[in-house]
């Protein structure tokens, strides 16, 4: 069965620095698009960061030119680098599997503050 957890997150200064790594098993990673989503308390879960198979990669307009996101196919892996962190990056961040909608893994905190 599909399966997705994240780790990486915890407690950053705004200007601060975290990669999420989220592990996967149970399909075909290589040919699946991924994407990190996450959810601040009291609002909708909203898409950050999306890689293809093929590498194309898109970004939320609020944390393009910050974060990045990446994938390694040998470990089933998907990852999103946050630079330049901001009090409102706080948030729980959820990978996905594109073609899987209704799976999602126990998230991962990040929370930004001084």
């Amino acid at each position: 069965q599909v399966q997705l957890v994240e780790s990486g997150g915890g407690l950053v200064q705004p200007g601060g620095s975290l990669k999420l790594s989220c592990e996967t098993s149970g399909f075909v990673f290589v040919l699946e698009q991924m994407s990190w989503y996450r959810q601040a308390p009291g609002k909708v879960r909203e898409l950050v960061a999306s890689i293809t198979g093929r590498l194309r990669t898109t970004y939320a307009d609020s944390v393009k030119g910050r974060f990045t996101i990446s994938r390694d196919n040998d470990r089933k892996t998907v990852y999103l680098q946050m630079n330049s962190l901001r009090p409102e990056d706080t948030a729980v961040y959820y990978c996905r599997a594109e073609s899987y909608v209704q799976i999602w893994g126990q998230g991962t905190q990040v929370t930004v503050s001084s």
